[in-house]
């Protein structure tokens, strides 16, 4: 393994932890460190596999915190957890047969996709939550079985590029009649770290993974992500949210450009 230069090696722990203090607070850290390593020559594929890796401890962390309201949501979390393993394990095979080429013309649109749904997703969110009836809260079969297939193309989803895959989790479950906040998010942590574990898994196994950079990452994205999630309610979440989807707008247009 090459030693990293200082400066670069100070980077990307920054990156790591700028992206796992947001990922506690508002989601959106792919945004710092999935550029950072394109920035520093990594390749598409592989940046894309290690950021993935770098940032995968620390929504193990989140779901941990959540896991009292994950139980709160038990009767989705067996067939969606199967969905989730399934489709980030397809995602994650269908980056490693997409060739470098190729993703690297999808970068700039994945990256405003991504930005859209974190800048509009939220509202969604809202307005099916708000529209829900009680008495249509234990889902029908049919339901149930449309949830399952959602859940399976958004883990696919993550399983390749992964930005925005959250709000697009809370939008499903707020459809499907979900109506506490924190078991939504309990759930969805949960997926994530399916999603993320079995594509982590995928990509490793497929020798992807830029370890002297990614080494670097997960103490930089570990430690982000504990204050992070430790000092959220200091920061502004309005703030946060502005920031993260100027970054990614910011990133969209400078790689169209480079494109």
């Amino acid at each position: 393994m090459r030693k990293l230069p200082l400066f670069e090696s100070v980077l990307l722990f920054a990156a790591a932890a700028g992206g796992g203090a947001l990922n506690a607070v508002a989601g959106g850290g792919s945004f710092l460190t999935f550029p950072t390593l394109l920035f520093q020559g990594v390749p598409e594929i592989s940046a894309n596999a290690s950021s993935a890796v770098a940032l995968w401890p620390a929504s193990l962390a989140s779901a941990g915190a959540y896991r009292a309201d994950i139980r709160l949501a038990k009767r989705y979390l067996l067939s969606f957890s199967v969905a989730s393993v399934a489709g980030g394990i397809l995602g994650a095979a269908l980056l490693l047969h997409t060739s470098g080429t190729t993703f690297r013309s999808l970068v700039p649109w994945l990256l405003l996709f991504a930005t859209l749904v974190f800048a509009f997703g939220g509202s969604v969110v809202k307005r099916l939550c708000r529209d829900q009836d009680p008495a249509t809260h234990t889902p029908s079969s049919a339901s149930s079985a449309i949830g399952f297939l959602t859940q399976l193309l958004i883990a696919t989803y993550g399983g390749f590029f992964g930005g925005g895959m959250g709000i697009m989790m809370l939008a499903t479950f707020a459809a499907l009649g979900m109506e506490d906040i924190h078991a939504m998010n309990g759930l969805k942590n949960w997926c994530a770290v399916c999603i993320n574990g079995v594509a982590v898994v995928t990509f490793v196994a497929a020798g992807v993974v830029s370890w002297p950079q990614t080494s670097v990452m997960l103490i930089g994205g570990v430690a982000g992500g504990y204050l992070g999630a430790s000092g959220a309610r200091k920061l502004n979440p309005i703030l946060v949210r502005r920031f993260v989807i100027a970054l990614g707008f910011v990133l969209s247009t400078y790689f169209f450009v480079q494109g």
